[in-house]
């Protein structure tokens, strides 16, 4: 369900209103192609602008009209009209559509960000060293990072074993990892998100010591367990997966009664102050080579 709170993008787009919405099934943002049509190109008339450059990218096959969604938002008259809205990806191949001057920028920016991907491929230490970057600059510590990491493994080495056992869709996955969190905090991912106030973010880099070991113990009991009793298909893994859970359950008793405090908290590690230069840096980075 998209919530009727509207949100208001603006860094990305020189303080010009980008009317959005979020939707909590799909866990991504929707924008509103006219505004984003409206900054791009300065037309006095957005909406006969994107009528007409949405027929053309019909004409040529263009997958990012199928996708475009209809929502209502309130328009500057106060009343709620239909607009088209775009998610994230469908936005960037909009603007990448768009022959305007402003878009270069943007266009640049994508371009440039391809490129580290690729480069990436064919040296992943660089991935490593940006995600370490990243958390250096958020100011999560060296040690926290170090841990981290060696959970992001622990991690990997819990799907390849969900994998020999069968598991092959992503969305099993999802539900494996979801009994795991049901198990010991109550909660399924996307609750427990939405409890901490995140959204798009990692839900482990907004957790506490405490909440990284519980779910930490969770997956490794998981893993253990369905390394030696090797069930078959997403019905028996689920089995496990809710045993591995208890694990962490019973730690997280033991911790709050010993603690006398939740192992559970609100907190969240976000910083949209950075997000927002971040991008801002990378935009101001690509006009100056366009220059």
């Amino acid at each position: 369900m998209v919530e009727n709170k509207l949100k208001t993008i603006t860094n990305l787009f020189e303080g010009n209103e980008i009317r959005s919405v979020w939707d909590n099934s799909k866990e991504d943002y929707y924008f509103s192609v006219v505004d984003v049509i409206k900054v791009l190109t300065e037309s006095n008339d957005p909406s006969h602008y994107w009528r007409t450059l949405k027929s053309r990218m019909i004409k040529e096959g263009n997958q990012t009209v199928t996708n475009c969604d209809t929502f209502k938002l309130k328009a500057k008259d106060g009343k709620m009209r239909s607009t088209d809205m775009l998610d994230t990806e469908g936005i960037f191949r909009l603007i990448e559509s768009v022959p305007s001057p402003k878009a270069e920028p943007f266009k640049m920016w994508l371009a440039s960000l391809g490129k580290e991907r690729i480069d990436e491929v064919f040296d992943p230490e660089k991935a490593i060293h940006r995600g370490i970057e990243y958390y250096v600059n958020h100011g999560y510590s060296l040690d926290w990072i170090e841990r981290r990491l060696k959970a992001i493994l622990d991690r990997n080495k819990l799907t390849k074993v969900w994998k020999d056992n069968g598991i092959e869709k992503d969305y099993e996955y999802g539900i494996l990892t979801n009994e795991i969190y049901k198990a010991w905090s109550g909660m399924k991912a996307s609750e427990y998100k939405k409890f901490k106030g995140i959204r798009k973010e990692s839900l482990r880099d907004n957790m506490s010591d405490i909440e990284i070991a519980l779910t930490n113990i969770g997956e490794i009991t998981t893993r253990d367990i369905a390394q030696e009793e090797k069930p078959k298909g997403l019905k028996e893994n689920i089995k496990v997966a809710k045993r591995g859970g208890e694990v962490a359950k019973v730690t997280r008793s033991l911790y709050e009664k010993e603690t006398k405090r939740s192992a559970i908290s609100k907190n969240n590690n976000l910083s949209y102050e950075y997000e927002n230069n971040n991008i801002k840096r990378l935009i101001k980075a690509s006009e100056t080579n366009v220059k």
